[in-house]
């Protein structure tokens, strides 16, 4: 499946980053695009679609924000 290109935002002193939602399958694809744009903190604002150890344990911290999230710690 084709997805989207990354959309980088910025706004003041912040950036964003607007990605697809990836899956177990594609995260280390995904994860590496994430350090290509320098992404220290990662916010889920969708149902968790992939374990998020893989990505903590390249240095990035993972949040979740939606009320039905499964990625609330």
């Amino acid at each position: 499946m084709n997805r989207p290109a990354p959309v980088e935002i910025s706004y003041e002193n912040m950036r964003f980053l607007i990605t697809h939602n990836p899956t177990n399958a594609t995260l280390n694809k995904f994860t590496e695009e994430l350090k290509k744009y320098g992404v220290t903190t990662l916010v889920r604002v969708c149902d968790a679609t992939y374990d998020k150890a893989p990505v903590e344990k390249e240095g990035i911290h993972v949040l979740g924000t939606c009320a039905s999230c499964t990625c609330f710690d």
